[in-house]
């Protein structure tokens, strides 16, 4: 049987991966925030996960105006990384496990979840740069890797409840698949943080660690947060954090805080780092 091992929730500002690729990891500003994932990456070499289902949201690189799915798997072979416009990262290509993919993307559509089925999409920072936090800068990503890619980005985004009840029904899908898989759900974006108007460069530490607490301590209070409050205590791109909730909803009623890392700033944008297991 699959099952789902452990969630990671991280941050995934595109400064990180500038940082990383450019070489640029050790320098006074960037060192503390990527000591905090020292652990996470030791961690993760002795896991060794065979999928990791990674929830993030585009950055109008696969979508745009044009076409917005509330909720996208991904069921390809594989997925390129996107040209944001500086060209693409230099990272490897991301294998697919279609077999799984398509599993779940059944069973969530069963269950009431209107998936939209994705079989050619690049994927960008929101999913590259968690990547190379957790595995660093590898030939090959040493695990395959379900895109799903969450509307954050133009109301109405869906709610913290409706993301958890989607991480119940990954859950669900995970372990009636017949293969013997380690599976990881990841949660990334986030934390507070506004790119543009007056409020640009907003960070709030304390709301952020109040969330971060109730990942692991008071799961029912996060459900209910609307989308105001994350408006007006995180900045514009606050939002992003219900796509955490895919990833806790996907680990059950309990879970056990392995690590915990909260930086700030990282560009103009607070970072927030959890992994987690499900307590049985």
């Amino acid at each position: 049987m699959a099952r789902i091992t452990a969630g990671v929730a991280t941050s995934h500002v595109p400064a990180i991966g500038a940082a990383i690729d450019l070489g640029k990891t050790k320098e006074p500003y960037w060192q503390p925030l990527f000591a905090g994932y020292d652990w996470s990456r030791q961690w993760i070499a002795e896991e060794k996960p065979d999928v990791v289902i990674l929830v993030y949201n585009d950055h109008a690189s696969a979508f745009d105006m044009k076409i917005i799915p509330t909720f996208a798997i991904g069921c390809a072979e594989s997925f390129k990384p996107a040209d944001e416009g500086w060209g693409p990262r230099p990272v490897p290509t991301v294998q697919g496990h279609p077999d799984l993919a398509w599993h779940i993307a059944q069973s969530c559509i069963l269950d009431e979840f209107d998936m939209t089925i994705i079989n050619e999409m690049e994927v960008d920072h929101g999913l590259t740069v968690p990547l190379s936090l957790l595995f660093g800068q590898p030939d090959a990503w040493p695990v395959k890797v379900i895109p799903l890619a969450v509307n954050v980005v133009t109301y109405p985004p869906p709610s913290g409840n409706r993301c958890w009840l989607l991480g119940e029904a990954i859950r669900r899908a995970v372990e009636s698949f017949p293969g013997d898989l380690k599976v990881q759900v990841w949660g990334t974006g986030g934390m507070s943080h506004q790119l543009q108007g007056p409020r640009a460069g907003l960070i709030n530490a304390e709301w952020d660690n109040r969330f971060l607490d109730m990942m692991s301590q008071d799961s029912q209070r996060l459900r209910t947060i609307p989308h105001i409050e994350y408006l007006r205590e995180t900045g514009s791109e606050g939002i992003e954090m219900v796509m955490w909730l895919i990833m806790r909803g996907a680990l059950g009623a309990d879970v056990r805080q392995l690590h915990r890392h909260y930086h700030v700033p990282a560009s103009n944008t607070a970072v927030g780092h959890l992994v987690l297991e499900p307590v049985a």
